[in-house]
């Protein structure tokens, strides 16, 4: 390939002195294209885009030096080997990571102003459930007045086993039912439940986890992934005993790593791995290839699927959401643990039965007004395979995104989910 120097075109487009900028095409389709070069010594792989109305075409401008220069193309086809980053540029990369949370506090993820819900674990179950769906949130902390304490969290996974629980027993769920067991109830009720599934007897019960405003980041992130939690309380007490406890804010993942983008934003050639595509490492959960039986699969169902099937499928898999697609495995939609709080919407608790509505129904609650291409861009937020780590970290560092659906380009069928969890287990290494 020769490039000829072309100063007025250069300087046109904004190119850099000495530079041009060319756009490169490749016509013949693939999974996940990357372009790479002797313009820039072959240190790069440069991810190509599929052309607005035409998902089978990708481009990728480049910034190179007027001259000779060889180019290839990855396509992602089986006799392609895609570049990794080296041990070396990960564990560099990992070290600063590490070093910038040890060095920073939970305090500064302090909004400068904003609530924090609590419930009293003597409210009632059904009392919450309305709470949660009419503030929007999917959790919150609870308080025992007797204690003086926080003593737990109160999730939309506890009203997806209140739910199934009632509804193994062959009954309608009825307001009533509800009405009668207290959030300290049912918690007792759930630690006798999983000393039944213990098989010993042994007794079922976990301290609040939590974090106080002077632990690093690096701890919080570590306390959060190795309890499987979503979020923790930051609880500060001016007591050496803990009593008069105040809860500041709600910590998550999402705050962190918001975090590790703003003070990287301008330094980000100092973590080499950002510019990789997610294909290129081991993140998140990828649809298994022909004769790669042995890898985790990945949970999804149809729109005509139960939610019987779908809370049973979260709880099993041990997942926080499950894509929604069609007979082509194209992305409709997305349910989530915290969708079960929709269900609080006009009492629909109280006259359906899980295993009779389909997962469509359950998503068309509270979504009337959206239209299906609003619902899915809404509310799934999704990414290609060729993205970089960095685009992907910057997408999940949102408030309220926990996840990333990696969809093809143009058919969008599911290829993969990423989730913030994902993010921290390969940076934290």
């Amino acid at each position: 390939m020769f490039v000829p120097g072309m100063d007025s075109a250069r300087e046109a487009a904004g190119g850099v002195a000495g530079t041009v900028l060319m756009r490169f095409v490749w016509p013949h389709g693939g999974r996940s294209v990357f372009l790479s070069g002797s313009f820039d010594r072959w240190t790069r792989l440069v991810p190509m885009s599929p052309m607005e109305g035409c998902p089978t075409v990708f481009q990728a401008i480049c910034s190179i030096t007027p001259g000779f220069h060889q180019v290839h193309v990855s396509d992602g086809t089986a006799t392609d080997v895609v570049p990794r980053i080296s041990e070396a540029d990960l564990q560099v990369s990992r070290h600063r990571i590490s070093v910038f949370l040890s060095t920073h506090t939970a305090y500064e993820l302090l909004p400068k102003s904003g609530k924090v819900l609590a419930l009293d674990v003597d409210l009632p179950v059904k009392q919450a459930f309305h709470i949660l769906h009419e503030q929007g949130i999917p959790m919150a902390p609870l308080w025992d007045f007797s204690k003086g304490q926080f003593v737990g969290m109160l999730s939309a996974l506890d009203f997806i086993l209140i739910l199934r629980e009632l509804g193994n027993h062959g009954s309608n769920l009825t307001e009533e039912e509800l009405d009668t067991h207290t959030i300290s109830a049912w918690k007792e009720g759930k630690a006798y439940l999983n000393r039944q599934m213990d098989g010993h007897g042994r007794a079922f019960s976990r301290c609040l986890i939590h974090a106080g405003p002077y632990d690093n980041l690096k701890e919080v992130a570590l306390r959060i992934l190795q309890n499987e939690v979503a979020t923790i309380p930051i609880i500060h007490s001016s007591s050496e005993d803990g009593s008069f406890p105040q809860l500041l804010h709600l910590a998550s993942l999402s705050g962190i790593l918001k975090c590790i983008c703003r003070y990287f934003r301008h330094c980000s050639g100092t973590l080499p791995i950002l510019q990789l595509p997610i294909c290129t490492i081991p993140v998140g959960t990828w649809v298994p290839k022909i004769g790669e039986s042995n890898r985790r699969p990945l949970a999804m169902l149809r729109p005509s699927a139960s939610l019987g099937s779908a809370l049973n499928l979260l709880i099993q898999a041990q997942v926080s959401s499950i894509p929604i697609v069609d007979d082509n495995d194209s992305l409709v939609d997305i349910y989530c643990r915290s969708d079960i709080t929709a269900l609080a919407k006009d009492r629909v608790y109280t006259h359906i039965n899980i295993n009779e509505m389909t997962i469509h129904q359950a998503l068309q609650l509270g979504q009337d007004s959206y239209t299906p291409y609003e619902r899915l861009n809404q509310r799934c937020q999704m990414c290609l395979r060729s993205d970089t780590l960095n685009k992907v970290m910057e997408r999940l560092a949102n408030p309220g995104v926990r996840r990333l659906i990696i969809v093809e380009a143009g058919s969008k069928r599911v290829e993969g989910i990423v989730t913030l969890s994902d993010i921290f287990k390969f940076l934290l290494g």
